[in-house]
């Protein structure tokens, strides 16, 4: 009576530890990233670090004990951005491995509903470009030197402060030229009033 039920825990406990598979794939090297010593110390990681694995010197890497479920997987490098995938491992009907699907993953997308294309397993990576850190250095631009809101204020205060002795030596000149003119109406209308009546 007891053998069964032992065997029935075996097949279970044998079921369990299928579930979990070693995830498998390869780095192809080409015209951006030549060879593991361009790439150095990289890893390969399933959902930020939660299952990862090292890339080897032939460009292998082994992501051991991965349970069913859905990863999104990325590479993490120092010096190359390499493109993310959605891999699922789905638990098998039988007592066999567990099937990995991959597909492709664009960056800001759902993970839900899955693409429908599938690619190869064991997966293949390649390097998409390589990061650059080094930001030349802004050569000198008077067009954006006035683009500035510092330097347009600077700009209208100064020929604020250098125009002001102008502006007001132009508004007394005004003032003394309509003061003028006044008097001369005055005066015309003094001449004309006296022109036009009767002399005594």
């Amino acid at each position: 009576m007891t053998l069964p039920i032992i065997f029935i825990l075996f097949l279970g406990f044998l079921y369990i530890g299928s579930s979990a598979i070693d995830v498998k794939g390869h780095v192809s090297w080409n015209d951006v990233c030549r060879g593991y010593n361009q790439l150095g110390h990289s890893r390969v990681v399933l959902d930020n670090d939660k299952h990862s694995g090292g890339i080897l010197k032939d460009g292998s890497f082994v992501i051991p004990n991965v349970p069913s479920g859905t990863y999104l997987l990325s590479v993490i490098s120092h010096d190359y951005q390499f493109e993310q995938m959605r891999v699922d491992v789905k638990d098998s009907i039988s007592f066999e491995e567990p099937v990995v699907e991959v597909r492709p993953y664009v960056l800001g997308t759902p993970m839900s509903p899955a693409s429908t294309i599938l690619l190869p397993y064991p997966i293949k990576l390649s390097a998409r470009q390589r990061f650059n850190y080094f930001v030349p250095r802004e050569s000198f631009n008077i067009m954006g030197m006035l683009k500035s809101p510092m330097i347009l204020m600077m700009v209208f205060a100064g020929a604020l402060v250098l125009g002001m002795p102008y502006l007001m030596n132009l508004w007394q000149n005004s003032r003394e030229s309509r003061r003028r003119c006044h008097t001369h109406r005055v005066l015309f209308r003094v001449v004309i009033s006296s022109l036009d009546s009767p002399h005594l």
